[in-house]
């Protein structure tokens, strides 16, 4: 389900809705400059590939030659899994704590702005 220009309300029970039957949710609104975007998405399973570089043996890379050497390189496919949260509970962060003072650091101005 896809949202834009509606209030807040809507947003956070349409989400409810959504999350109670495993529905994935998107909604988001642009204000000139400003804009936002969120996603819930639920319990999300995701396959990310990881790259695995193989050393060369000592000894063999001595001397001009050694640029030309090429280090095989393998991947692997690694399965992670991501849980989302719903509209409601980031809304309702407390940027009084302790916790919330890193997370502060990387939150962008335009949060509060939009808030």
């Amino acid at each position: 389900v896809c949202l834009t220009c509606c209030s807040r309300d809507v947003m956070v029970k349409v989400d409810q809705i959504c999350h109670k039957n495993s529905i994935k949710f998107f909604t988001g609104d642009v204000f000139g400059y400003h804009g936002y975007m969120f996603a819930d998405l639920g319990e999300h399973e995701f396959v990310e590939e990881k790259a695995k570089v193989a050393k060369a043996s000592p000894g063999v890379g001595d001397g001009p030659d050694a640029k030309k050497i090429k280090l095989d390189s393998e991947t692997t496919m690694v399965k992670k899994r991501v849980v989302f949260c719903q509209l409601k509970e980031a809304l309702a962060v407390d940027w009084s704590g302790e916790k919330a003072s890193a997370a502060l650091k990387r939150t962008t101005p335009d949060y509060f702005l939009l808030q």
